[in-house]
């Protein structure tokens, strides 16, 4: 039997007679538009030079459904309509579990600025306990080169702090650097590095930025680097020792005023700190 394809009317006038051989008749090729002064490129077919290579490529075992070239855009779509992360780790924990589990053994430390009332900017240097978020503050500088921040790093190391820290996460900013890291590698400290613009790697700390900023330093007139370190040591005293904080359930870190005994009256006090910035209440014992 004779097979026309596209011409099925004019199958049976060009069957085949009694006693014949069968014949397969090709399909008939088809014509694509040539581009100007050279024949149109078929899929398949090696990119010329100059020319991007177009269609499915041949895979080396013959595999006709692989070799082909997705878009970043069209990769990043399927992925989310399938709610699948980001390679390598899709069977790993995220960041946010990573830190959870690990919060009693890491640090964070990041750089904020403030300007003061001559027009200078000064640097802050500080550290943070993720578990516990108590705060160290390491200095203020308006020149903060490696040197500086390396000795800083090395006080942190002799006073002690350490000893149960295994982690330590900071960004890339160009302040940190090769020294910096090594005084905590000496230490059994393995140094994290955020992904560029990526803060909310390193949250924490910038949510005591944004606190410190929004408690004290919006509200006091810094005039020189001997006052803003002399303001942010007493307000650090104070985040460590009275305010409570909401990712522990509302509790304090460790309270330095006498506790009343429960169920005797007493009287509530307070206490100016910062000139009256923050008061700090605390009861009287009977």
């Amino acid at each position: 039997m004779v097979v026309v394809p596209g011409h099925p009317a004019d199958a049976p006038s060009v069957a085949p007679r009694p006693r014949q051989e069968e014949v397969d008749i090709p399909p008939p090729p088809i014509h694509r538009p040539a581009s100007r002064g050279s024949e149109a490129q078929r899929p398949g077919d090696p990119a010329r030079p100059g020319e991007p290579q177009v269609g499915m490529h041949a895979h080396p075992r013959g595999d006709p459904q692989a070799g082909i070239r997705l878009g970043a855009t069209t990769i990043r779509t399927i992925l989310r309509r399938a709610r699948i992360g980001p390679a390598p780790r899709r069977d790993g924990p995220t960041w946010t579990e990573f830190l959870r589990s690990q919060a009693e053994g890491i640090w964070a430390c990041v750089f904020f600025t403030v300007e003061t009332a001559r027009l200078m900017t000064l640097y802050v240097l500080f550290f943070i306990e993720i578990g516990s978020r108590r705060v160290h503050l390491a200095g203020v500088t308006a020149h903060p080169d490696s040197a500086w921040v390396t000795q800083h790093a090395r006080n942190v190391a002799m006073d002690g702090h350490l000893a149960k820290v295994r982690f330590l996460i900071r960004d890339r900013d160009a302040k940190f650097s090769g020294p910096f890291d090594e005084v905590f590698r000496t230490e059994d400290v393995r140094v994290i590095r955020t992904p560029v613009r990526a803060p909310r790697a390193n949250a924490v700390a910038e949510r005591w930025v944004r606190t410190v900023r929004q408690e004290c330093l919006d509200r006091t007139l810094v005039v020189s680097r001997g006052h803003l370190e002399r303001v942010l040591r007493t307000y650090v005293v104070h985040y460590n020792t009275q305010r409570p904080h909401r990712g522990l359930g509302l509790a304090v870190l460790e309270s330095a005023s006498p506790s009343r005994v429960a169920g005797s009256p007493g009287s509530v006090r307070r206490r100016d700190v910062l000139g009256g910035l923050i008061h700090e209440y605390y009861a009287d014992a009977a």
